[in-house]
């Protein structure tokens, strides 16, 4: 038994076979003024889940960016991390220039759009980039970065394609949003079954698709 098998058979051990599921839920950062943060996060539109006053030493506040599965807390007592000292928190948006403009109305101070010189991910702090949208705009090539009030680092990345095979999450915020989602897919599927020539049986399979692949920013079905 060579040394890969037994790190895989101990791994299986300690799991009890499969991996379960693991999903990022919560990212904390350190703030030095937690109402100060709340301005800040609120005026970018971020959805204000939770905001707990458990004791004078402790409080915990949440909030969601639109559209994301994970949130960040903030508060008191919930890190003794040093306020501002977060790198690289890190949204995805399929519009970086709309994106930018939206953070710039909610109050952030946000740099120009920039690719990295690699082509690749971006390096730490400014090295390596790139004044611009990356060539022939290449998803996961373009870029902004924003700090909050205490200098917490954000980075802003446009995914217009996932890679092949990316596992992806599909949400909706409102049932405003999904019935939007569901009238693209119904448009879109009016259109399939008009080149095949008849009605598609399987059109619950196809909307599913369509769906996920769109709010995952991967191509669409035929």
């Amino acid at each position: 038994m060579d040394s890969t098998t037994r790190i895989e058979n101990a791994s299986s051990a300690t799991t009890g076979g499969a991996m379960p599921a693991m999903k990022l839920e919560v990212v904390v950062i350190p703030v030095s003024d937690v109402e100060r943060a709340k301005t800040f996060y609120g005026g970018l539109g971020w959805t204000l889940d939770v905001d707990l006053h458990v004791s004078p030493d402790y409080r915990v506040v949440e909030y969601t960016p639109p559209g994301s599965p994970a949130s960040i807390i903030f508060g008191t007592g919930v890190t003794d991390a040093d306020p501002g000292s977060a790198r690289g928190l890190q949204l995805v948006v399929t519009d970086i220039e709309a994106a930018r403009s939206a953070l710039i109305a909610g109050g952030a101070s946000v740099t120009e759009v920039f690719h990295d010189a690699t082509g690749v991910f971006h390096h730490g702090g400014t090295t390596a980039r790139v004044p611009g949208l990356a060539p022939e705009r290449r998803s996961y090539g373009s870029w902004v970065a924003f700090v909050d009030p205490d200098g917490n680092e954000w980075l802003v990345q446009e995914v217009t394609e996932r890679i092949p095979g990316r596992i992806a999450q599909t949400r909706y915020d409102s049932p405003a949003e999904l019935a939007t989602a569901l009238r693209a897919a119904a448009e879109a599927h009016g259109v399939h079954e008009a080149m095949i020539g008849h009605e598609d049986a399987g059109w619950p399979e196809w909307y599913a698709e369509y769906m996920v692949r769109a709010a995952a920013g991967q191509g669409l079905p035929a």
